[in-house]
């Protein structure tokens, strides 16, 4: 949710939960439908941070905190051009860290979002041996994008931190507007519906419910050792929020859909962009919901047929990671 730039975190609960109404999907988050999952995905946690709202604590609106600074040392790249993104996290002495605890498989995780959140990424860098990380990314437009870099230094009672950089992209600017609220997203051929809303300061259960060609997706596959991962990002200020299931794939509990539940608390009133990754047939998928808080959802099921969807979402994937 509150979301990073900021560095907040939400944490989940429940897989599984009843499906009805849901907020909406919006316009599509990057090239392509997606590609198979390279083996080296994962998830991470975020850090805490006060942003002043009435809700919780929201993250990535700092470049630095805890005594950890984001140094990026690609502060621009050219639209529409594969560029490698360099960076490094700094401790207090000014050198890069080399030690991280692993969170869902990863050392760290990188998030890139444009301001008018029409543009997604979520990356999994290499490290090298001094400290610094790197990964590919191309970029379809221009604008200014924020990179949130998601980790947990080693060590005993290390914060879970996640630290936020401005990265300017050349190129000609037209900023999309925020899509508006709808019931379900779509992403090759799959559906999406999500059930629940987002309100300040009060944990609210969302459930998405996967489908394809109609029908409930009964086999999700672990990805990032879950069903689902789910990142949300605030309009206007980009605060990061992250947000796992619960639950885990062999838990003897947790089923592998169709059905994968998150319990999420907004920082403040406003608009919020979800971005769900889910794994299906060896394939990673993204669809993208806009959510307003403090509004209450429908409770009624969705009248829309799975086919008959306001907009789509494909989602691209990259090198790396994976885009949107």
């Amino acid at each position: 949710m509150p979301l990073e730039g900021i560095g907040w975190r939400y944490r989940t609960v429940a897989l599984a939960a009843s499906f009805g109404a849901a907020y909406g999907i919006g316009a599509a988050v990057g090239p392509g439908t997606g590609t198979a999952e390279r083996p080296d995905h994962t998830e991470s946690s975020a850090p805490h941070a006060e942003d002043g709202g009435t809700g919780s604590p929201a993250g990535g609106l700092q470049i630095s905190e805890g005594g950890y600074t984001l140094d990026l040392k690609t502060p621009r790249v050219e639209a529409e051009e594969r560029s490698e993104l360099r960076f490094a996290v700094l401790d207090r002495a000014g050198r890069p860290v080399t030690d991280f605890q692993r969170e869902h498989d990863k050392e760290l995780h990188l998030i890139l979002a444009s301001r008018d959140l029409a543009t997604y990424r979520h990356l999994h860098p290499t490290r090298a041996a001094d400290g610094t990380w790197s990964t590919p990314v191309e970029l379809p437009t221009a604008g200014d994008y924020r990179v949130f870099a998601d980790f947990t230094p080693a060590g005993k009672n290390t914060p879970d931190l996640t630290l936020g950089a401005d990265l300017a992209v050349s190129g000609p600017y037209k900023p999309a507007e925020l899509p508006k609220p709808a019931r379900t997203a779509e992403a090759d051929g799959y559906t999406v519906s999500l059930n629940g809303t987002l309100r300040p300061g009060v944990p609210e259960r969302l459930t998405f419910t996967v489908r394809k060609d109609g029908r409930p997706v009964t086999g999700l596959q672990p990805y990032l050792g879950a069903y689902g991962h789910l990142v949300a990002l605030r309009a206007g200020d980009l605060a990061y929020l992250h947000v796992h299931p619960d639950g885990a794939p062999g838990d003897g509990s947790t089923e592998p859909g169709p059905k994968v539940s998150f319990t999420a608390t907004a920082p403040s009133s406003a608009s919020y962009r979800l971005f769900l990754d889910f794994k299906h047939d060896g394939v990673v998928r993204t669809v993208a919901f806009t959510v307003p808080s403090g509004t209450a959802t429908d409770t009624a099921a969705p009248t829309t047929p799975p086919g008959g969807h306001e907009e789509s979402t494909p989602a691209g994937h990259e090198d790396g990671g994976h885009g949107h």
